[in-house]
C-alpha cells in the first residue's frame, strides 16, 4: 500500500500489507525491487481524479498510469477512486470534461484487466453484515473517534488538515456532544503515540479538496501506486 503518512503507514503494517512511503522514492521502482522486477499480481486505485505528488501538484492520472506501470502482464487493475464526468473547476482542460491522459499502449501490451465503478452494495452488505456480527470481521479497528453529529464540521477539518490519530471518524447522530472529549479507538491510540516517538498520522494519495459541481469537500483516501507518467503511447480517456 503506497502512502506517505507514517501512522496509516504503521497501520498497513500491523494488518500484514507491505507499506511503500511515496516521499522517499518512486513507489513504482520500490514495488519492482520488492518483486524482483516482475510487479504486483493486482493493484486498485484508490485515490480517484485528484491524486497529486509529493508536491501537492495535482495529477489525475498518476495513480491509474502508474497502476499500468506496476502491475504485471494479464495482472487485473481496480478503480474505487472517484472520478466524476465533470470537474468544471479544473485547472486541467481534460478534467474539466471528465477525462485523463491513460497509457492505454501499455495496458494493451501486457494485457491487463481493469474494473472500476461504485460498489455494488446489495450483493454483499448482508453477508459483510453477518461477518460483523459473528466477530469474523472486525472493521471497527480502523475508527479513531466516534463523535456527534454536532462535531462533523471539527472533525471534518482535523481530517482535511491530516492531524495526528485522525484517520477514520464515526459519527453517531444521538449522541451529545463531548465538549471536547474524544473517545479514541485502538488506532487512534497507536497513531496519538506518535506524539511520544511512536507513529505518528499520514496523508492520503488525494488533495484536501474535492469541487463536485462547484463545491469543495474534505478526501483522504489511501492511495496505491501513484506518480507520473510519460505523454509517449497515451490517449485520452473519458471518465464518463
Amino acid at each position: 500500500m503506497v502512502d506517505r503518512l507514517k501512522d496509516r503507514l504503521k497501520l498497513v503494517e500491523e494488518m500484514g500489507a507491505t507499506p511503500i512511503n511515496d516521499s522517499k522514492g518512486s513507489p513504482v521502482e520500490q514495488l519492482k525491487e520488492m518483486t524482483g522486477g516482475q510487479g504486483a499480481d493486482k493493484g486498485c486505485e484508490c485515490v480517484g481524479y485528484q491524486a497529486h505528488d509529493i508536491e501537492g501538484e495535482e495529477h489525475a492520472n498518476m495513480t491509474l498510469n502508474n497502476l499500468v506501470e506496476s502491475v504485471k502482464p494479464t495482472g487485473k487493475i481496480g478503480i474505487v477512486g472517484v472520478f466524476p464526468s465533470e470537474d468544471p473547476k479544473s485547472k486541467d482542460k481534460f478534467e474539466k470534461q471528465g477525462q485523463i491522459v491513460f497509457d492505454i499502449g501499455k495496458f494493451f501490451e501486457k494485457g491487463l484487466v481493469m474494473g472500476s465503478g461504485q460498489c455494488n452494495v446489495k450483493a454483499y452488505n448482508r453477508h459483510l453484515s453477518n461477518l460483523i456480527a459473528s466477530g469474523k470481521a472486525k472493521p471497527s479497528f480502523l475508527v479513531s473517534h466516534e463523535l456527534s453529529l454536532d462535531e462533523a464540521p471539527e472533525a471534518y477539518s482535523h481530517f482535511d488538515n491530516r492531524e495526528e490519530g485522525w484517520a477514520k471518524v464515526v459519527l453517531k447522530p444521538g449522541a451529545a456532544k463531548a465538549d471536547g472529549r474524544r473517545e479514541h479507538s485502538e488506532a487512534s491510540k497507536r497513531a496519538n503515540a506518535g506524539k511520544h516517538g511512536h507513529a505518528k498520522t499520514a496523508t492520503a494519495g488525494a488533495s484536501k479538496d474535492h469541487r463536485f459541481k462547484g463545491e469543495r469537500w474534505p478526501v483522504g483516501c489511501l492511495s496505491f501506486f501513484r506518480c507520473s507518467g510519460g505523454n509517449n503511447g497515451q490517449i485520452r480517456a473519458d471518465r464518463r
